[in-house]
């Protein structure tokens, strides 16, 4: 088994698309309609992973992800964004503690791997495919590099 995914978002058609690509790869998956829904059964569920949808009824990704930042059960649960991902949403993701980000439309392998790093705990990648601090590290570290190549 790959890991447990919690799929939040109120697209059942979306739902499905990622439960197929997740079970596929040995994961197992538990859909929740709504950030509500997801509230309410993510303790019962135990994910690994939670995948949520911005724009949802009764309670949206964005205010889903801080709650569960707040409680200390989920707080360390790592949790993805599968949307649109504007500036906006990735911005607000970031300060609700979201670990990575997924654009729609996606494919199925960028989907599949966002998942596995996340349930493995990997540096997850941010809107632009690669975590600031990691980006930020890369470029000191071939900075120092091109000095010492320089020098």
């Amino acid at each position: 088994m790959s890991g447990r995914v919690l799929v939040v978002d109120d697209n059942k058609v979306i739902r499905q698309l990622i439960r197929v690509n997740l079970e596929l790869e040995g994961f197992e998956v538990v859909t929740a309609a709504d950030g509500a829904e997801c509230l309410d059964v993510v303790h019962r569920v135990r994910p690994d992973v939670v995948t949520l949808d911005v724009v949802m009824p009764r309670l949206d990704g964005m205010r889903t992800a801080a709650r569960l930042r707040e409680d200390p059960r989920t707080s360390r649960l790592p949790v993805a964004i599968i949307s649109a991902c504007t500036q906006y949403e990735v911005e607000s993701g970031l300060a609700a503690g979201v670990d990575a980000f997924l654009s729609k439309p996606f494919e199925p392998a960028e989907l599949v791997r966002v998942v596995r790093q996340l349930v493995h705990r990997e540096a997850p990648p941010s809107a632009d495919g690669r975590h600031e601090a990691e980006a930020e590290a890369e470029t000191e570290v071939e900075a120092g590099q091109a000095e010492r190549t320089a020098g």
